[in-house]
Parts: structure tokens; sequence; C-alpha cells
């Protein structure tokens, strides 16, 4: 089996191995784009399976750390069995450190593939379904604020709205260039912003889509910097009322849901879960934002298979306010490949990644780890691949 990054070349093949995998029917103009790539194997110059790796970052405490993910991995039925999505995935893991990329995420649809190569289940996207009478029972605002449509001079302002926002959620994607096409947004049938003082308070998209006698509303974002943003878009929400059968809102920002919503004790949530995976662990403890916390330090040992460049002994060390990765220590807590995703994200406390057999060890040493990734909330994506 021979490995190598694809080229333009190999559409005809991804195209085919893609729409037989995912019943694809759209064929790509090009397969190399800037801020992606991908791998290839081949066995008897025959290309049996494919991967395809985009240039993401997500956000941890704060700051944006560059993410490889995964997607669109598909083997040849005749090939199956032989080994093929496993060796692709070593050879992402390579290329993705290659690439300066510590951490790597994916949407698993075989999550046992993936638990074989180090990834583990981190964070959820999410839909929720809000029935007309929720919208409007909505508190309304008490600062109206006039919106207007949205215009290709306010992309940039539109970005950092949502990174203002993004950037407290553990787990977003920072949306950044090239991989994300800022303008592609200007395609929806709703784009509305509430111009503030200093840039955008806040920003709504959204397409018309069918169902039911009436219809729904597909609302993408609804992104408000402050209460009175964040009521004043769910109010143009509910002057929908009488022309839709219900509003399907992606959760970008769960206080929309959770503190302001109107959603009652039962409701439809449609979830997808993704998986996190930590490839470099001193690169993506340095690119991570950390509490201040007492000078401290944690001994550990790594056991990674399929990662050997970080497998081994590691001092995890918080200096000055500082938190960095350095090898060395006792290996007092011993963590598998599949914990370091969880914990890194903050998915999952030291407790339930020991009960579930991937951590053990050292308690003192293991609260330590609790007390860097604190209590940040369910990590969250907004966005597919």
């Amino acid at each position: 089996m021979h490995i190598r990054e694809y080229t333009d070349d190999d559409i005809e093949a991804v195209f085919r191995l893609r729409k037989l995998a995912f019943n694809s029917t759209e064929r790509p103009e090009r397969l190399v784009k800037p801020g992606s790539h991908g791998l290839v194997a081949e066995i008897d110059g025959r290309v049996a399976g494919v991967l395809g790796i985009g240039s993401y970052a997500q956000f941890y405490g704060g700051a944006a750390v560059p993410m490889g993910g995964i997607g669109g991995v598909a083997v040849d039925g005749a090939y199956r069995g032989r080994g093929v999505a496993n060796a692709l995935l070593d050879a992402a893991l390579v290329v993705m450190r290659e690439h300066g990329q510590p951490i790597s995420a994916l949407y698993p649809t075989v999550p046992t593939l993936y638990r074989g190569r180090g990834w583990e289940r981190a964070g959820v996207f999410e839909w929720v379904e809000l029935p007309m009478d929720r919208v409007l029972s909505v508190p309304r605002p008490a600062e109206p604020i006039a919106s207007r449509p949205a215009d290709g001079s306010d992309l940039t302002a539109l970005h950092e709205c949502y990174l203002e926002v993004a950037r407290t959620i553990g787990g977003m994607a920072d949306r950044r260039p090239p991989r994300i096409d800022l303008g592609k947004v200007l395609e929806m049938d709703l784009v509305s912003v509430l111009p503030g003082p200093n840039g955008l308070r806040g920003y709504l998209t959204a397409s018309r889509e069918p169902g039911g006698d009436m219809g729904r509303l597909k609302v993408h974002d609804l992104i408000g910097v402050d209460v009175e943003a964040q009521l004043n878009l769910l109010a143009s929400l509910a002057s929908w009322a009488g022309t839709l059968e219900a509003i399907d809102l992606r959760i970008t920002d769960p206080a929309t849901v959770n503190l302001l919503g109107g959603t009652p004790l039962r409701h439809s949530v449609w979830t997808s879960t993704w998986m996190q995976r930590v490839v470099d662990l001193p690169a993506a403890v340095a690119a991570r934002g950390w509490p201040r916390l007492a000078d401290a330090a944690v001994d550990l040992e790594i056991i990674d298979e399929h990662a050997p460049w970080h497998a081994g002994r590691w001092r995890v060390v918080v200096e000055d306010g500082a938190v960095r990765a350095e090898p060395g220590g006792t290996g007092a807590v011993r963590l598998h490949a599949r914990a370091l995703g969880p914990w890194f994200s903050g998915a999952q406390n030291t407790h339930a990644l020991r009960r579930a057999g991937l951590l053990e060890g050292d308690p003192a040493g293991a609260a330590v780890l609790d007390q860097l990734t604190g209590s940040s909330g369910t990590p969250r994506l907004a966005d597919f691949f």
C-alpha cells in the first residue's frame, strides 16, 4: 500500500469513492484548495481510499488552536478489511503535525475506527426546533435596535462579531480563511445585522426551507454580543409568526437557547457528536489558553503508539501564569491517547476518564489536570465538515 497527498489528477477516483461511500452527487471542480489537502491510499496503482484534512482552529481558553479537520474518509468496497482507513489515519497524524496542527477533530460515522487511532468524543454540533409559539414567548427587548441587510462591506465586521462570542465557547472554530470563504454568507436568503457604535452588536443568517404547509426558517447563526442584541434577534424571528411552521436554530451560542429561549422541559434537538485527538501534546499545550493558577506541575506518561513523537513521560508545568509540557517526570498519571482529546477540550474530567479505563495513577496529580481545563461548559462546534 502506498499513501501520498492527493492532486487534482485524482479527482475522478476520489469522486467515485465518495459517491459510493456517502451517496455524493456533486462532483467537485478541484480537490486541492487553499486551506485543505488530503491523502489517497493506492493498492496496485489504483486509488483504494481517500481522506481529507481541512485547516481550521478551535478556541480553547480564548486562544485559537490550529486544528486538522478530518472528513470525507472513504474506502473502495473491494479493498475493505485490508487496513486502508487505519493506514490513512496514521499518515494523517504525521501530515497534521508537519502542518502545525497539534489537535484534530472529526465527525465520526464509525466511532470504533477513530477510537482505535486515538480520537474520542469531545463535543456537540446541535440544532434545536423552535415552534413559533415558543419563539413568541421570548421576552421583548428593552432596547429596540434597528436591523438592516448585510452587504459586502460588512464581511469583516460579521466575522469579528462572531469571533467575539466564539472565543468564549470551548471548541468553536475561528472560521479562518482560506478554508472558510467569508463571502459565502451573503448567498443565504437572509443576512441581517445590528449596527453598534464600534462594529456590529449582532447578526442573523438564515435560509428558507420547505416543510409542512408553510415551510420553515433554518437559522444558521444567531450571534449577539449582549443580551439586548440577542433579544432583538429573537424578536425578529417572532415577526415570522403566521408564515412559518417552525424555526430550526443552529446553536452557536448556548446562552441563546438555554438562558433566553422559551424551550420547555421536552424539546426537539438534533445532535451530531464530534471527536477530538491531541496530535502533538507539547504544541497543543503551548497553543491553548489556560486559567491563571498557582505554580504547579503534574507528571504524565502518554500511551500513544500511533503518535510516538509525544508518547512517553512529560511534565505539565504551571509557572508564572504560563503552562508548558516538557519531557521528563515520573509518569505518575498515565493517559491513553483517547483520554487526551476529552481532557484537552474540557469535555470530561479525570474521574470520568479513570472510570472509562483511559487514565490511571496519582489522584492528586490528576486533580491538577482538572484545574487546568476548569468548567467551561460542553465543547461545541457550529461548523460541519
